[in-house]
């Protein structure tokens, strides 16, 4: 895929960074299969195997600010830093979309606060 080489070997939900990982990251269908998604690079992202299993074939999910449905962050037609920045490990999210995806893949539960801990002595995070 054509990546930047700074965005290469990272989750593009979580950003998390495949270095250090033992798990291999999955390919993810962004739309899945089983709603028409198909399996060309436009519809596939990397993901950790902890957003790639929570998200599963999700396509909606809540924001827990407003209750409503939105549609989960797609890397391929949004801009990460325009639904998500850092506060140092936390993944704080910007609109509905950031935040209702954040929930779903519970990107701020305690082990990848302690993962991306350890990214950022390792200076792996925040991603360049």
């Amino acid at each position: 895929m054509g990546y930047p080489k700074s965005k290469r070997y990272r989750c593009e939900y979580c950003s998390l960074s495949q270095a250090g990982q033992a798990a291999t990251f999955h390919i993810d269908h962004i739309t899945p299969v089983v709603a028409g998604g198909t399996t060309t690079a436009n519809n596939l992202a990397l993901a950790c195997v902890s957003c790639s299993l929570r998200k599963a074939a999700r396509q909606m999910v809540e924001d827990p600010e407003t209750g409503k449905k939105v549609l989960i962050f797609n890397p391929r037609q949004q801009v990460w830093k325009e639904h998500f920045q850092w506060n140092t490990v936390e993944v704080v999210g910007l609109t509905a979309t950031g935040r209702a995806t954040i929930n779903a893949l519970s990107m701020n539960r305690a082990i990848m606060l302690a993962i991306r801990a350890e990214e950022e002595l390792l200076g792996r995070h925040p991603p360049p």
